[in-house]
C-alpha cells in the first residue's frame, strides 16, 4: 500500500471517495460532512496546492484519500484547549476517508500507519500532527486515539455552524 499526491486530473475520483464518506456517515446517524463540506472547491483546493494524497493497494486500486496539510492550520484558531506543543512545525491531517467498498478490511488503520511514514518523509521539519473529528464519529476518534494520539481540546462552528469536533494531536 502506498500513498501519492492526487493529480488535477483525478478531482472526480477524489470527490467520489469523500461523497462516498458522507453517505457512510449520514448512515450512521453522524452530521459529519452533511453540510456541503468538504465541497469540490476545498478538494480542488488541497489538489492544486499539493494537500490531497490518495491511498492505493500494491496492485493500484484506489482505497481512499487524505489531505496534509502544512501548518498553519486556521480551523484550529479558535479551539478551546491546549496544544502538547506550542511548536509551529506541525502537520495536521483532515478528510480522511475510506471507499465503503473497501470497509472492514483494516485499511483506515494501514492509512494511519503509511500517513506516519509519508509525513516523516515529505514533511521532516514537522514536531507534530494534529487531527480532528466530529464529537458522533466514534470510529474516528476510536481510531486517532489507536495510534497515540492524544485530546487537547474542541472546535465548534468552524466546518459548519452546529459542528463540535475534538481535536487531537501526537507528538513526532
Amino acid at each position: 500500500m502506498y500513498l501519492r499526491k492526487a493529480k488535477p486530473e483525478e478531482i472526480d475520483l477524489v470527490c467520489d471517495i469523500i461523497e462516498d464518506g458522507k453517505k457512510q456517515l449520514a448512515d450512521a446517524g453522524i452530521d459529519q460532512w452533511q453540510n456541503n463540506y468538504p465541497n469540490r472547491a476545498v478538494i480542488k483546493g488541497d489538489i492544486e496546492d499539493g494537500r490531497a494524497v490518495i491511498y492505493n493497494s500494491d496492485d493500484h486500486e484506489t482505497l481512499g484519500v487524505a489531505a496534509v496539510i502544512e501548518a498553519p492550520d486556521h480551523a484550529y484558531d479558535t479551539m478551546k484547549g491546549e496544544w502538547l506543543s506550542d511548536t509551529k512545525a506541525y502537520v495536521t491531517v483532515h478528510r480522511v476517508a475510506i471507499f465503503s467498498h473497501h470497509q472492514g478490511n483494516g485499511y483506515a488503520s494501514q492509512l494511519f500507519r503509511d500517513l506516519f511514514d509519508y509525513i516523516d518523509e515529505h514533511h521532516p521539519a514537522a514536531r507534530s500532527i494534529r487531527i480532528d473529528t466530529h464529537r458522533d464519529n466514534l470510529k474516528m476518534q476510536h481510531l486517532i486515539e489507536k495510534f497515540g494520539f492524544k485530546k487537547v481540546g474542541q472546535i465548534d462552528g468552524v466546518y459548519h455552524p452546529d459542528d463540535v469536533c475534538f481535536v487531537y494531536e501526537k507528538l513526532i
